[in-house]
C-alpha cells in the first residue's frame, strides 16, 4: 500500500502556521496512537463545516445515528470552512487526522495534494453511482478522493409580477438574446431587470463562471474570445441600466436582499434561497442560466465531500466505509438535502427520491446534472489561483477601469505568472 509514503509528503506543506500559532484548537483528541481515536476503537472521529449545526441539531443527530449503525460512537467538531482546511492540515503532520472530513469540494484537491487522503478505490469505495459531473470535483490526476454529499448551484430567480406586467413569458428565455431582449421589455415597463454578485471574492467567480462557461470559455485561457463575449455580456447590461450599479461590491446575500425588495425581475442566486423565495412577498419562479446559443449553461456546484484521510491503522477504514455508506444511500442523501435547504442528491437515485417528495425542486435537479466543478478539468489547486485573476478581471470591467477584453489579457497574464 502507497497510503505511509503519501502521508509523509504532508509534512512538506506550508501556509498553516497562523494556525498553529492561534489556536491549540488545531488538535483532535489522540489517544497516542497517531488515530485521534479512543484505544478501544469504539469511537470514531469526524469533521465538518458545519458549527451552525449544534449537537442538538437534526445534521448532528444524523451522523449520530450513522455512527450508531456501524456500532461505533462518533465525536463530531465543528469548525469553519477557511479553519477547517488549516485543521487538517496540522493534524495530518501531527499524526492525528480524523477517520472522516467533509471539505468544501474545492478544497478536496488542495488535502489530496498533500497525500494525507485515501483515494477512493484505497478506501475500498464504489463511486460508479455517482454523477459524473459531481464527482470531478473531487478527482485528481484521474483518482476521486471523496464522495460528494450533495451539491447546489445557481439558476436565475424570477418574479412573476415583474414579468407579467412587461409581457416576459419565462419559458421564452433559452440564450443571451432572448434574455436580453427580456431585460429590454422590464426596463421599457419601469422595473429593474437582473442583479447579480460581482464582488472580488471567490462569489464573484462562482457567479460569472455560468456565462463564461456557458460562452465555451476555458479556465485555461482567461483571454479567449468566448471569455471576452461573457465579460461583455455583463458589462452591457450595467452600461444599458439592466443590471445596477452595485452589482461590482455585490455578494451573493445581498443579491438576494435587493431582490426581495420586489424592485428586480431576476436575481442570480442558488439553491439555499429555495425557501426564502417561497416566501417572498411576491411570486417567484426559476430558470436555468442559458448558454450563450442556448441550452442550460453549466453551473458551479457547491457542497461538500466526504474524505477518508490516511490513517497508520488501516483496519478502521471498514467501518469508516460504514458509515460512509449510510451517508450516501439514496434516503441518506434526500436527508441531507432537506437538513441543509435543498442540497442535490449527487446520485440520480437520490434525486429522483426527492423529487417525489419536492417535485418543485425540478429545475435544481436539471441544473445540478448540467453543473461543473470548479476545480473540473484536471485544474485542481490550479483554480484558486486563476479565479483570483478571473475575479480581478471581473471588478477591472464592471468599474469601467478596464475593457472586458484588456481586463482578460491581465488576467490571463496574471494567472499564467502565479502558476509558474
Amino acid at each position: 500500500m502507497t497510503r505511509p509514503n503519501r502521508l509523509m509528503r504532508v509534512f512538506g506543506v506550508v501556509g498553516i502556521a497562523a494556525c498553529v500559532a492561534a489556536t491549540a484548537a488545531c488538535s483532535s483528541s489522540d489517544d497516542g496512537d497517531g488515530n485521534g481515536t479512543t484505544a478501544s476503537g469504539g469511537t470514531y472521529t469526524w469533521w465538518d463545516p458545519y458549527p451552525q449545526h449544534e449537537d442538538s441539531s437534526d445534521w448532528a443527530q444524523r451522523v449520530d445515528a450513522c455512527g450508531d449503525e456501524a456500532g461505533v460512537t462518533i465525536e463530531r467538531t465543528a469548525y469553519d470552512t477557511t479553519a477547517l482546511t488549516n485543521q487538517a492540515l496540522l493534524a495530518a503532520q501531527e499524526g492525528s487526522a480524523p477517520d472522516i472530513i467533509l471539505l468544501d469540494n474545492p478544497a478536496v484537491s488542495t488535502l489530496a495534494d498533500t497525500g494525507m487522503l485515501t483515494t477512493m478505490d484505497e478506501f475500498g469505495f464504489d463511486t460508479s453511482e455517482i454523477d459524473e459531473n459531481l464527482l470531478a470535483a473531487g478527482v485528481v490526476d484521474g483518482e476521486p478522493y471523496g464522495i460528494p454529499i450533495g451539491a447546489n448551484t445557481l439558476a436565475l430567480y424570477y418574479n412573476e409580477d415583474i414579468l407579467d406586467e412587461a409581457g416576459v413569458a419565462p419559458d421564452a428565455i433559452s440564450d443571451w438574446s432572448s434574455l436580453t431582449e427580456a431585460l429590454e421589455q422590464i426596463d421599457a415597463a419601469g422595473s429593474q431587470g437582473i442583479t447579480f454578485a460581482g464582488i472580488g471574492t471567490e462569489e464573484g467567480s462562482f457567479q460569472f463562471l455560468p456565462w463564461y462557461w456557458g460562452a465555451g470559455a476555458d479556465l485555461r485561457a482567461l483571454d479567449s474570445p468566448e471569455a471576452v463575449e461573457a465579460l461583455e455580456l455583463w458589462t452591457s447590461w450595467v452600461d444599458a441600466g439592466y443590471a445596477p450599479n452595485s452589482v461590482i461590491t455585490n455578494s451573493q446575500n445581498t443579491v438576494w436582499e435587493e431582490f426581495l425588495t420586489g424592485r428586480f425581475a431576476f436575481a442570480l442566486n442558488g439553491t439555499w434561497q429555495v425557501n426564502s423565495a417561497a416566501e417572498a412577498d411576491f411570486p417567484t419562479g426559476v430558470i436555468a442560466l442559458p448558454g450563450r446559443d442556448g441550452g442550460v449553461a453549466p453551473t458551479p456546484t457547491g457542497g461538500e465531500f466526504i474524505t477518508a484521510p490516511v490513517q497508520s491503522d488501516e483496519a478502521r477504514y471498514d467501518v469508516t466505509t460504514q458509515i460512509v455508506e449510510c451517508m450516501t444511500t439514496p434516503e441518506g442523501l434526500v436527508e441531507t438535502a432537506t437538513t441543509f435547504a435543498y442540497y442535490i442528491p449527487p446520485t440520480h437515485a437520490g434525486q429522483e427520491a426527492l423529487l417525489e417528495s419536492s417535485p418543485e425542486l425540478e429545475p435544481w435537479v436539471d441544473a445540478v446534472r448540467n453543473a461543473k466543478g470548479r476545480t473540473s478539468d484536471d485544474l485542481g489547486t490550479d483554480y484558486p489561483l486563476i479565479s483570483e485573476a478571473l475575479w480581478t478581471a471581473v471588478q477591472n470591467a464592471l468599474s469601467g477601469a478596464m475593457s472586458p477584453a484588456d481586463a482578460l489579457d491581465q488576467a490571463q497574464a496574471d494567472a499564467e505568472a502565479a502558476l509558474n
